[in-house]
């Protein structure tokens, strides 16, 4: 039988439509996270509030409810997962929570939440959340933090992306707060300009000792050989949570000394979040000694002594210089006087007496 083009392509479109009618419906696609906009934030039953995050107080084995809100401002419903993780902060100083590869061993581990929650576009969805203080726990500040994530796949890597808020929980009991002060050094470098002081660079550590979530401020104090202060200077040491350490580095110019030099750094601890008001506040220091040498101010000093006597020298030699004329000039007049007494007694010894002429 010989086939028509036509009958050809009648075949070939229903073959098409055969395999397109068999094949399974496509999953549907997951959401990009670069589209979608949503916040989480605390809330009470009836919706958000005016909470920025979490401050807990809260006794040993002791439960409590609250609230989060999430607001999804995206056109497509989405299904949030809902994790809890305990907190710390980055280098920067910002808030942040351990990722899900890593698991969480403290105040994250006594936050139960469920797992997701499904919210319209433009809607806002209120979950609540318990907190469990294991009878355990240590007094002081336990951070965690909550958040709701999405989740891509791209290629074999998944990408997480998510919103939340911290949750401070502090432990009633014993709080302890204090900045240690590690690795204190010091360093001077002395100007060229013999009129200007040189510079001291002071980099240290400062380490939350204590139990409990601080603030404070430092202060940066020098002194000389004789013990005079230099420089003196107070800065803020921003938020550290327990275990949390900050590097600090400050400069100091117009620093006049010489030999040894004293560097003394003294903190003082703020209590930061809710209750314990009366926590042990203790202030700590650390002290290092640094020799100067300022070679531009001993070179002029130098100058200035070589210029001296050199000064002295010269006025020394021009004194002698003028003593030895004024000798040779009374030396030249008595020789002088001398050879006038000579050669006047010589000329009355030969004129001739006027009597004996006339015989």
């Amino acid at each position: 039988m010989t086939v028509t083009p036509l009958r050809r392509a009648l075949v070939v479109l229903a073959v098409a439509s055969l395999a397109v009618a068999a094949a399974p419906t496509a999953a549907a696609a997951e959401p990009d996270p670069k589209a979608l906009t949503w916040t989480v934030q605390p809330a009470t039953a009836s919706g958000p509030d005016q909470r920025r995050w979490i401050n807990a107080s809260l006794d040993p084995g002791q439960t409590v409810t609250e609230h989060l809100a999430v607001r999804n401002f995206s056109r497509t419903a989405v299904a949030f997962s809902l994790k809890a993780a305990d907190g710390y902060l980055t280098d920067k100083g910002r808030f942040n929570m351990l990722s899900s590869d890593r698991p969480s061993v403290d105040g994250g581990t006594w936050i139960d939440v469920q797992e997701k929650v499904t919210v319209g576009p433009d809607e806002t969805r209120v979950v609540p959340f318990t907190i469990t203080v294991p009878r355990s726990a240590t007094p002081g500040d336990h951070p965690a933090g909550i958040a709701a994530t999405v989740t891509s796949t791209g290629g074999t890597v998944n990408v997480e992306s998510r919103v939340g808020f911290r949750v401070m929980l502090r432990v009633n009991g014993s709080a302890r707060a204090a900045l240690a002060v590690r690795g204190l050094g010091a360093t001077y470098t002395p100007s060229w300009n013999p009129f200007a002081g040189g510079t001291v660079r002071v980099r240290y550590t400062v380490e939350n000792d204590g139990n409990v979530w601080v603030s404070g401020t430092s202060r940066v104090a020098m002194s000389d050989l004789l013990g005079r202060t230099s420089h003196d200077a107070t800065s803020t040491v921003e938020e550290l949570l327990p275990g949390g350490s900050r590097t600090v580095e400050t400069r100091a110019d117009g620093v006049w000394a010489l030999g040894r030099l004293r560097t003394t750094v003294t903190t003082s601890p703020t209590l930061l979040g809710d209750g314990q008001a009366g926590a042990d506040l203790r202030p700590a220091s650390a002290t290092v000694t640094a020799w100067v040498v300022p070679w531009a101010q001993l070179a002029l000093l130098g100058l200035l002594a070589g210029l001296l006597l050199g000064l002295r020298a010269a006025a020394l030699h021009r004194r002698r210089r003028l003593a030895g004329l004024l000798a040779r000039a009374r030396q030249e007049g008595r020789q002088e006087g001398q050879e006038s007494v000579l050669v006047g007694g010589a000329s009355a010894a030969a004129e001739p007496d006027a009597g004996d002429a006339h015989r």
